[in-house]
């Protein structure tokens, strides 16, 4: 018998969990994923981005498919405003790997791609206001990463001086965010990653 597996694209809005719930007493405020669509059942997100963090988030209900993604293998980009303008140094400290708090543990980061960008990016407006360079300098920077700890990328700009105000991903592999809107389900015939 062939299983017919369902693939999703999606833009997860600021304050969403990267999860499908039941509501219990803790989390009657809380919003979900299948608040965004009506998804099959069997459904799992590929990696998880935090409730805080928005952009590319990958569903489908293929078990081998999300290790994969999920493995080394894959790479996954994010954009991160940080408060301050950013250094040379601290982006070079980001690439090399900094020490973060992992499982009560310190946790040294593998090396990654990290560069300060010189444009901020054609993003939608955050739910949720932010605050702008109107209070003092922010930078955009890009982190991509073929690991993924618990809220690395905002323990990693914290780690250099630079806590991060807003943080999108950007990128899985070779599948884009590009002009998704906040929100918008895509469903696709497989992962091109």
């Amino acid at each position: 018998m062939i299983v017919e597996h369902h693939h999703f694209i999606i833009y997860k809005p600021y304050g969403y969990l990267s999860q499908f719930g039941s509501r219990d007493s803790k989390q009657q405020s809380k919003r979900f994923l299948g608040d965004l669509n009506d998804f099959p059942e069997g459904i799992m997100a590929i990696g998880r981005l935090d409730e805080k963090s928005e952009g590319l988030l990958l569903l489908t209900t293929d078990g081998k498919m999300s290790d994969y993604i999920n493995s080394q293998k894959v790479e996954k980009e994010y954009y991160a405003l940080v408060d301050g303008d950013i250094s040379e140094e601290s982006i070079l400290q980001l690439q090399k790997g900094v020490e973060i708090g992992f499982d009560g543990k310190k946790y040294k980061t593998k090396p990654c791609k990290a560069f300060k960008l010189k444009v901020a990016p054609q993003l939608p407006e955050r739910s949720k206001k932010i605050r702008d360079a109107r209070h003092g300098p922010v930078s955009w920077v890009s982190i991509t990463l073929s690991e993924g700890k618990f809220r690395q990328v905002r323990k990693m700009t914290s780690a250099v001086g630079f806590p991060t105000l807003r943080l999108v991903r950007v990128r899985v592999g070779a599948i884009l965010l590009g002009r998704m809107y906040v929100g918008e389900v895509k469903e696709v015939a497989s992962f091109d990653v």
